[in-house]
């Protein structure tokens, strides 16, 4: 996801979009001006990061760029066709921010949240540091 992203940005980079427009160029069916593809390469570059990173760390980057999507799409829905405008959104930069979001947020919860984990899964065992390990029973 964060190379999709990043490819998204360096796209906006190629194509010299103006920094601060408010209506943006079409780049792989979104809008995007300078300002949106500048921040699609920092996204990337942390979802990255994250992803190599692993374990707690990716999935609370996960949730965190998940969230920040998902408002993302609601201010930004409430500033299209206006001069506030910053990051040249139109509806389907919206219900891409909204998508992306959600299957992020679910994305860094799912090992946080779900039943049935792994024995090796940080998560797991923190929840049973009391009980041992089931090599340990036999």
């Amino acid at each position: 996801f964060g190379l999709g992203i990043g490819a998204f940005g360096v796209l906006g980079f190629v194509n010299r979009l103006e920094m601060f427009s408010t209506t943006g160029q079409p780049v792989l069916g979104l809008s995007s001006n300078g300002l949106l593809s500048t921040v699609s390469v920092v996204v990337a570059v942390v979802l990255v990061a994250a992803g190599v990173r692993g374990g707690r760390l990716a999935s609370t980057v996960l949730v965190v760029v998940g969230a920040a999507f998902v408002a993302s799409g609601l201010i930004n829905t409430l500033v299209l066709g206006t001069p506030l405008n910053l990051l040249a959104f139109r509806i389907p930069n919206v219900v891409f921010s909204f998508v992306a979001g959600a299957l992020l947020l679910f994305l860094g919860a799912w090992g946080r949240f779900t039943g049935r984990l792994p024995d090796d899964n940080p998560y797991r065992q923190e929840r049973h540091e009391h009980e041992g390990h089931e090599d340990d029973k036999k």
